[in-house]
């Protein structure tokens, strides 16, 4: 906060507070917020939550009820935390009736996100949080190798899903999401899977993920029933060249938007460049996605210890699809990949 000249962190119940005290307050229409100076912290909280809230945390609370709303309270919380604030941050994700509630309150105050001071810091994963997210790339592997498992003709995208969602349970990790997608559905980057059944010569995009010890996985595979449709094999190298370059630009020092456009240039060198219609990756951790965002417009310089997907894909409509996804975890002098499966197509 002091290096950003913030006097003043707004944070709602949600992923920032989690990764920052364990715990997050009930979270409805009611405000409640923790307010973070430089010096100390508070809770605005409702009265209904406090006794609850009192169990996981020691900070102050400036209570409210219904009866009389949050507007004297919160004045007081502001006073207590930041009494001069004449900048403030607010969490991206808080409601915006809380936001404007904030910003009435500190009308004189500039303005920011909080994605410059606890996204920051969430950005740079401890030793402890890189060793769960490997963990969690190990269960995430051997969930794609059940949906390799359940491919049969006839399946449907549902029923392959629920093969991953077992298998992330049997593993004692959440299934999160779980992007099925058969034939010309892999076309579609955040397909719904459902009903669509595979039949031989179908390939399948298998795009899951699940959370365990408050952490996530996600990665991408490719599968064919049989042999795939014809062009699909140059298409898929081409992806993976598109991930080996992007692999060799990540490494300290190095902007972000560097990856992103190793891995376009391949795909563009192709001839393939306007089927390729995502950004090449996002960071993962508390949530699926977070910070570092790995775009063609990021200038946001790596450091050791980030984490973030490289994901690029090339998506033909009518035909197929193709998405290849690791995770990476920035090293002192490069990147390490945590999955352990092979990107080569899995045929069936």
């Amino acid at each position: 906060m002091a290096d950003t000249g913030t006097d003043l962190v707004a944070l709602a119940p949600g992923a920032h507070l989690r990764w920052l005290l364990g715990f997050v307050p009930a979270a409805d229409e009611r405000a409640s917020l923790c307010l973070i100076g430089q010096k100390q912290a508070c809770f605005l909280m409702p009265a209904l939550n406090a006794e609850d809230s009192r169990q996981h945390t020691d900070l102050p609370f400036f209570e409210w009820k219904d009866d009389t709303g949050p507007d004297k309270a919160l004045a007081e919380a502001l006073t207590f935390a930041a009494p001069k604030a004449g900048s403030f941050a607010l969490d991206e994700t808080m409601r915006a009736d809380h936001a404007l509630m904030l910003v009435d309150a500190l009308p004189r105050a500039t303005r920011s996100f909080a994605s410059a001071t606890v996204g920051a810091l969430r950005m740079v994963k401890s030793a402890a949080e890189i060793a769960l997210l490997k963990e969690n790339a190990k269960i995430a592997d051997f969930a794609q190798a059940a949906a390799r498992a359940a491919l049969a003709e006839g399946v449907s995208e549902s029923e392959l899903a629920k093969a991953v969602q077992a298998a992330f349970a049997a593993n004692g990790a959440q299934p999160t999401f779980a992007i099925l997608a058969i034939g010309p559905n892999s076309a579609y980057p955040h397909h719904h899977s459902g009903e669509a059944r595979l039949k031989r010569g179908d390939v399948v995009l298998v795009d899951i993920g699940g959370l365990k010890d408050g952490y996530n996985s996600d990665i991408t595979r490719m599968a064919s029933l049989g042999e795939p449709p014809a062009g699909y094999r140059e298409v898929h190298e081409v992806v993976d060249a598109a991930v080996q370059a992007a692999i060799a630009s990540a490494r300290p020092g190095v902007p972000a938007r560097s990856v992103d456009l190793a891995a376009r240039q391949v795909i563009m060198d192709a001839g393939y460049g306007e089927f390729f219609t995502h950004r090449t990756g996002h960071g993962l951790g508390t949530e699926v996605h977070e910070q570092p965002y790995i775009t063609s417009t990021s200038n946001l310089m790596l450091e050791e210890g980030m984490v973030f997907t490289i994901e690029p894909g090339i998506y033909l409509p009518g035909r197929f699809g193709i998405r290849l996804e690791e995770v990476a975890v920035v090293t002192a002098t490069g990147c390490e990949i945590l999955s352990g499966l092979s990107r080569d197509l899995a045929v069936v």
